[in-house]
């Protein structure tokens, strides 16, 4: 495993969790993992050591959240982080990891893995990871897809191939998000798997890829790489340059479906890319009520309800609630939420909002 890098994408704002996401403290630099403290960034680098240790962890992250990422990582380098002066989207990001990867280790393998996911049974994700990383040893870019629980329009899905060893797939096609009759039929034929972001590969052969399918991507690539072998301050000026350049499309787009063949390893151990205050809810422990309340709250005749006090210390108070049902109230020093949970979804036009009111210091 000495080869096996890890990419963690974590340039994401999380906008679903205002008021406690905010610019320059998004959702992966928040505890919300039910039962843990540390932020998920630092709960994802944690758990995946056994594979790749924090000296062969990348960090892909916003240029203005590269100190508040550091802070939350302090075990990996500071050469660890490649801050992207704008945001194009995963494949000019996985596509720079990749080439600094390859720049270290000719014979590297990458595994990408988003940062603000949780995992409920780790030795069974390590047992995916790890077949993941065979298969994408043997030159087939491979990717894991999360057996599928519901009929979920929320997720794009990967339709599964021939069977190639037990426990791995050859990968069909990738399909967009489905309406809910579609979303069944997938469920029911038992040949998809939800798409979860997570790809593995051998740098040599991303690069590859991304030189054939992307070429206005792979030219910019080369042009930082050239500026790399004139020092650290050249390499840092032709990124900014060449950055806003490049195309901004996801890894999905713009080589995945296009690869003639892919590989997928499908697993199940308890994964959740906590889309919402309400999935905080539905994972966390729950009172004889249902109700999942943090801090000093006090619920009289309440069921199903989110409580999360985030204020800092010595500023929490009392948050008192007295016949309300399937609510979530989260307060923070400055702001606070109170929404059905029904609705968690649309805590997004409350951010839009606030961008219209140029409300930006509460964004």
């Amino acid at each position: 495993m000495s080869d096996v890098y890890a990419v963690v994408l974590a340039g994401g704002s999380g906008t679903r969790f205002w008021p406690a996401s905010r610019k320059a403290r998004p959702k992966q630099l928040l505890p919300l993992a039910p039962g843990s403290s540390s932020a998920l960034i630092a709960d994802t680098v944690r758990r995946i050591r056994p594979l790749a240790p924090p000296e062969r962890v990348v960090v892909a992250t916003g240029l203005s959240l590269v100190d508040g990422t550091q802070k939350a990582l302090p075990e990996v380098s500071p050469e660890g982080f490649l801050a992207e002066p704008v945001a194009r989207n995963t494949a000019p990001c996985i596509a720079w990891a990749a080439s600094v990867i390859h720049r270290r280790n000719p014979e590297a393998i990458a595994m990408v893995l988003p940062s603000d996911h949780h995992i409920a049974d780790e030795p069974r994700f390590l047992g995916v990871l790890g077949k993941a990383i065979e298969s994408a040893a043997s030159g087939t870019i491979t990717t894991v897809g999360i057996e599928p629980t519901r009929p979920d329009t929320g997720y794009g899905y990967i339709e599964l191939g021939a069977e190639l060893a037990p426990g791995l797939r050859r990968g069909q096609r990738f399909v967009e998000k489905p309406d809910r009759a579609r979303a069944e039929e997938y469920l029911a034929s038992g040949r998809y798997v939800w798409n979860s972001g997570m790809f593995f590969f051998r740098t040599k052969d991303m690069l590859r890829a991304i030189s054939e399918y992307m070429p206005e991507l792979y030219a910019g690539l080369q042009r930082i790489e050239a500026a790399a072998k004139q020092g650290a301050a050249a390499e840092r000026a032709e990124t900014e340059r060449v950055f806003p350049e490049l195309p901004a499309l996801s890894i999905d787009y713009g080589v995945m479906e296009k690869l003639p063949a892919f590989n997928v390893v499908p697993g199940s151990f308890g994964w959740s890319d906590l889309g919402s205050w309400e999935t905080a809810w539905e994972l966390a422990p729950k009172d004889a009520g249902g109700n999942v309340a943090n801090g000093r709250a006090v619920l009289v005749e309440a069921k199903n309800n989110l409580v999360v006090d985030l204020r800092g210390d010595g500023k929490k108070r009392v948050i008192a609630a007295v016949g309300v049902d399937d609510l979530c109230i989260v307060e923070t020093d400055d702001a606070l939420l109170v929404i059905p949970r029904s609705r968690c979804q649309d805590v997004r036009l409350i951010v839009e909002q606030l961008k219209k009111d140029g409300r930006e210091e509460a964004l």
